[in-house]
């Protein structure tokens, strides 16, 4: 896969983006542009072990529309990542058998180490 799922206008994904860098055979989707396929979700769900964890709790539609407030399945998170750019924890760095959610330090760390940045 070697892609690093991204959002443009993130002030974060561009200061991550800028410590990491574009690391060679990687490339870049910007998902609002270019929102996450269904076959692409289905590799990272292979990676992540689940759906949840790409899951971004933080979005304000999560708790616009109450969804904080009930108990999701992991189908439901799948057609969420499918419905709306928003709900993918930024970013996601996936390449060969590793993936890398969201923007914690130690993540982010991690993922600079793995790709020599």
């Amino acid at each position: 896969m070697n892609t690093i799922f991204h959002l443009s206008t993130c002030d974060t994904c561009k200061r991550i983006q800028g410590e990491i860098g574009k690391p060679e055979g990687y490339r870049l989707q910007d998902i609002k542009t270019e929102p996450v396929s269904g076959s692409q979700l289905k590799e990272l769900h292979a990676l992540a072990g689940s759906y949840e964890s790409l899951f971004n709790k933080r979005a304000r539609l999560y708790k616009e529309r109450g969804l904080n407030k009930q108990e999701l399945g992991e189908e439901e998170y799948r057609q969420l990542l499918l419905e709306h750019y928003t709900f993918l924890k930024r970013p996601v760095i996936a390449g060969n058998d590793h993936i890398f959610i969201g923007n914690s330090k130690k993540t982010v760390a991690e993922a600079k180490e793995y790709l020599g940045s």
